[in-house]
C-alpha cells in the first residue's frame, strides 16, 4: 500500500506535471524541471514527494511568489479531488509565507482542490492572532472546503503533522470556530470539528465538554458531531461524557458465552468475536459496547486499540447477542507483528472479558 501512495508522484507524473506547468508559464524551464524531480526518486516517500514537487515549482517557474502563484493557481485544478493537489497549498506554505496578504486567499482557493490543513499551520506558527482571525472568517464561508479548513487546520494533534502547542495548552481560541460549524450540513465539515473535539479531549477533557454541553443534541448534524467528538472520553469510560450522551454509568451486566476463533489466527486473516451480554438491573440501560484489541508490537508487549461496536438500549433482563470481526491484513496505518494478541469487551468503558488468540508469522501460513 505505501508504495502505491508513493506511485501518486511517480516519473510519469511529473513529466505531466511539467507539461501542465509549460502551458501556464511562458519562460519555464521543463527539462531542468524534470531532471531534479525524478533525481533520485525512488529513495523518496510519499510526503517527500510531494515537498519536492512544491519546492520544485518554487525554483523553476518564472518570476516571485504571485506570478509563480499565477500558474499553480492555473494547474492545479487539475488535480481536484487527488492527494496530488496538495502541492498547490504546500507551495503556498514553502514560498509565500512571507506574504500572507496573497497566500491565504490562495490557500482557501486551493484548499478547495485539495485540502490546506497542513499549510495553514505554518502561518498559525508565524502569526498565530491574525491568521485565526482569518480561519473564524472561513468558518462561515459560504464553500464547505474553506469551512473545514478553519476547523481541520487548527487542529491541536492533526495527524501527519506538527503540533500545535499553543492549541494544546489552551484550545479556547478555536471555540469560536467550533461553535459556528457544530451544526453545519457538510458530513465533510462536521468529521473535522468532531476530530477537532476528540484532540481537545484527550489534553482538556473537562473544557471540551464545558464547550459542547450546551448545544442542541435535537439537531441532528449537532448530535452527530457530539458522539463522534466524545468517542475516545466514551471509550475510556468517562462518566460526565457517558451521561452527557444518554448512557448509563458503571454496567449492570454479564457478559457470556464470549468466543474467539479462530484461536490460531493466518497472517492476513480474520478474526471473529461472538458474547453475549444480559442485564442484570431492575432497569433499562443504555450501553456503548466496544471492544479492544490487544496488538502485539514490534518490542513484544500488546498495547490496546478500542474499536467501536454497539450503542445499546438494553431492558431490564434483556439479553442480546452481539458479534465483530476484525481483519489482519496489512495496511499502512496500522503493522501487525505475530504472536499472542488479546480481544476484551468493553461496556461504558468498563472491561467485561477478555479471550485471547495467535497471529501466526507470514512464513507459518501453509
Amino acid at each position: 500500500m505505501a508504495e502505491e501512495l508513493k506511485a501518486w508522484f511517480d516519473k510519469r507524473f511529473f513529466d505531466g506535471f511539467a507539461d501542465a506547468l509549460a502551458q501556464e508559464a511562458g519562460s519555464f524551464d521543463r527539462k531542468a524541471f524534470v531532471r531534479e524531480a525524478r533525481k533520485e526518486l525512488d529513495d523518496l516517500e510519499l510526503m517527500d514527494r510531494l515537498r519536492r514537487a512544491a519546492d520544485l515549482c518554487g525554483k523553476h517557474l518564472p518570476g516571485g511568489f504571485g506570478e509563480q502563484l499565477t500558474v499553480i493557481r492555473a494547474v492545479m485544478p487539475r488535480y481536484a479531488g487527488e492527494f496530488r493537489a496538495l502541492i498547490g497549498p504546500e507551495f503556498v506554505a514553502r514560498f509565500g509565507r512571507h506574504d500572507p496578504k496573497q497566500a491565504l486567499p490562495a490557500l482557501a482557493e486551493l484548499t478547495c482542490h485539495g485540502s490546506g490543513e497542513f499549510a495553514i499551520r505554518h502561518f498559525l506558527k508565524d502569526d498565530f492572532t491574525k491568521t485565526m482571525a482569518q480561519m473564524k472568517r472561513w468558518s462561515r464561508d459560504r464553500n464547505h472546503h474553506v469551512r473545514r479548513l478553519a476547523s481541520e487546520g487548527c487542529r491541536p494533534r492533526l495527524p501527519w503533522s506538527f503540533r500545535l502547542e499553543c492549541l494544546i495548552d489552551d484550545p479556547a481560541p478555536a471555540f469560536p470556530i467550533l461553535e459556528a460549524l457544530k451544526a453545519d450540513p457538510e458530513l465533510y465539515v462536521r468529521k473535522s470539528v468532531a476530530n477537532h473535539l476528540n484532540d481537545i479531549a484527550k489534553d482538556h477533557p473537562d473544557r471540551m465538554l464545558d464547550l459542547i454541553e450546551t448545544w442542541d443534541r435535537q439537531n441532528d448534524h449537532t448530535a452527530w458531531i457530539m458522539r463522534h467528538g466524545c468517542r475516545s472520553l466514551i471509550k475510556s469510560g468517562n462518566e460526565r461524557a457517558l451521561a452527557l450522551l444518554g448512557f448509563s454509568g458503571k454496567p449492570e451486566v454479564d457478559v457470556t458465552d464470549m468466543v474467539v476463533k479462530p484461536s490460531v489466527v493466518p497472517w492476513g486473516g480474520t478474526v471473529e468475536i461472538a458474547f453475549g451480554v444480559t442485564s442484570t438491573s431492575a432497569k433499562a440501560q443504555r450501553l456503548a459496547v466496544d471492544y479492544v484489541v490487544h496488538f502485539m508490537k514490534a518490542n513484544g508487549q500488546t498495547a490496546p486499540k478500542v474499536f467501536k461496536l454497539k450503542a445499546l438500549d438494553l431492558a431490564a433482563g434483556q439479553s442480546v447477542s452481539l458479534g465483530a470481526k476484525r481483519s489482519f491484513q496489512e495496511r499502512t496505518t496500522r503493522r501487525h507483528y505475530p504472536g499472542q494478541h488479546g480481544i476484551e469487551v468493553q461496556i461504558n468503558g468498563v472491561s467485561c472479558g477478555r479471550a485471547d488468540f495467535i497471529l501466526t508469522a507470514p512464513s507459518e501460513v501453509s
